[in-house]
């Protein structure tokens, strides 16, 4: 039955073709001559049994057939490579790799380690800094925790483990002088580049109007949180961001904290071992249950 299948190489070229509907562009990525791609897609075709392509002058149009079975062979690729890197790390006992956003891994996520690598149990851990669309197999990811507010791919594995919500917050003796006043007005309002709408989506959500004397930007919301620590205004406090602090007393939220309508979510490319992935969600669900009163 496998002596059937195309080799490596067609399943390749032919992946490039349909992303590319070129064959010099393929050609060009794979390091071929433009021949051998249309070799291979020949072949590829014969062995389908099904027309795959619509050969135009100047374009290369794959059919409706050819576009799914793209979609699995770049499913295929993805699986194959989560299995070359779990043998990997079999054989060399690499650590868990968990990609985090960077101001929930400095604010949040690093000062619970000691309670993650005791959930854990036997495995290392390393953190990759980044934000947006996680390249697993690039990177040799294992776990990423993503706000999701990127569009997905559908072989993701996402389980929510937090609702968003979030608020300006300040030190204390900034609210008790500033707050009682009524509206949000003459304040000096800190913004993150990051989320750049994020005080426009509180001022929507809690109905509050915002008219800021001053406003500061910041690149990353620990930058502009720890300019709130420091009394240089009111900054927008995502609630896992704040929680220590607002636990504490360093920081408070005389507005409360609103639902944005987005979530957290545990992500995985389905490489990663089912157990790993579950133990991982239940403490991260476990860790958040304590926002929900805040």
């Amino acid at each position: 039955m496998t002596s059937h299948l195309p080799s490596m190489s067609a399943l390749r070229a032919f992946e490039a073709a349909v992303r590319l509907r070129s064959v010099s562009g393929a050609a060009q990525e794979l390091r071929l001559t433009p021949g051998a791609i249309s070799r291979a897609l020949q072949d590829f075709e014969a062995a389908a049994g099904v027309t795959l392509f619509e050969r135009q002058p100047r374009a290369l149009q794959p059919t409706a057939a050819a576009e799914r079975l793209a979609e699995d062979v770049r499913i295929l690729f993805t699986r194959m490579e989560g299995a070359l890197a779990r043998a990997r790390s079999a054989a060399h006992q690499l650590p868990v790799v968990i990609s985090c956003e960077p101001s929930l891994l400095i604010r949040w996520l690093i000062p619970r380690l000691p309670s993650l690598q005791d959930w854990l149990g036997r495995h290392d851990i390393r953190f990759v800094s980044a934000g947006g669309p996680v390249p697993f197999a690039r990177d040799g990811i294992d776990l990423a925790l993503r706000r999701r507010d990127f569009a997905m791919p559908k072989t993701i594995i996402a389980e929510p483990f937090l609702t968003e919500r979030i608020g300006p917050v300040c030190r204390p003796d900034i609210a008790a002088q500033t707050v009682p006043r009524g509206a949000m007005d003459e304040i000096v309002t800190l913004h993150t580049r990051t989320r750049a709408d994020a005080w426009n989506t509180w001022s929507r959500q809690s109905g509050t109007a915002v008219r800021p004397a001053r406003e500061l930007t910041f690149e990353h919301f620990y930058l502009s949180l720890q300019a709130a620590v420091a009394g240089l205004g009111f900054a927008i406090g995502p609630v896992a961001l704040v929680q220590d602090d607002l636990r504490t007393g360093t920081l408070a939220a005389p507005r409360g904290l609103v639902a944005d309508g987005t979530d957290y979510v545990l992500m995985s490319d389905g490489n990663t071992a089912a157990k790993l992935f579950s133990k991982m969600l239940d403490w991260l669900r476990r860790e958040m249950a304590d926002t929900e009163s805040m």
